[in-house]
């Protein structure tokens, strides 16, 4: 829309829908307010459509998505009016949830690549909790993000980054605080 008009039309019908639906580019919304401002009957429009969008509120959310099907269909027409190949939906992220190991350590699996014996996870461990002792099977890279964590006689600040060598053992994991870590370990690791 590029000035506001005293002329009524179908594009302003459609903007006013948009705009009630909170579903306008920003930079849109002023020349909607300024046409909302001047035409009455965009008003009027805008009025009846409150008590229409504001029903959907309570509604469950799953009834307002479109199904599946719907979507496939949608991207056939859009491929074949385009002459573009379909591109499949990628399959949505789920939050992984976090699991008590042992007591006071929480892990969050975030991956696992079990070609090169290699895991990544999110490590909680609550105040004054020792990870057991343990050989390093590969290389393990730890960036603490929260609290403070010692391994051995070192004590990591959040930010800090520690990497062990394959062969390597930590003989105390510890936390007087509790602490948040990034760890990218090898699910071969020998507990003591």
């Amino acid at each position: 829309m590029t000035a506001p008009s005293n002329m009524h039309g179908p594009e302003h019908s459609e903007l006013v829908c948009i705009y009630a639906m909170q579903a306008l580019p920003p930079g849109e919304v002023p020349d909607v307010e300024a046409q909302l401002s001047t035409c009455p009957q965009c008003r009027e429009e805008l009025e009846l459509l409150r008590p229409v969008i504001h029903s959907f509120v309570d509604w469950p959310t799953d009834v307002l998505l479109p199904s599946a099907s719907i979507w496939d269909r949608l991207a056939e027409r859009v491929a074949a009016d385009s002459g573009r190949p379909v591109v499949p939906a990628a399959a949505p992220w789920v939050e992984p949830e976090w699991k008590e190991v042992a007591p006071g350590i929480s892990c969050k699996l975030l991956a696992t690549d079990t070609e090169s014996h290699r895991v990544s996870m999110l490590v909680r461990l609550a105040p004054g909790v020792e990870y057991p002792p343990h050989r390093h099977a590969g290389i393990e890279e730890l960036h603490l993000l929260r609290g403070e964590l010692w391994i051995d006689e070192r004590k990591l600040h959040p930010g800090d980054y520690s990497r062990a060598e394959p062969g390597t053992t930590d003989r105390r994991v510890w936390s007087e605080t509790g602490c948040t870590c990034v760890l990218i370990t090898s699910p071969q690791d020998v507990l003591r």
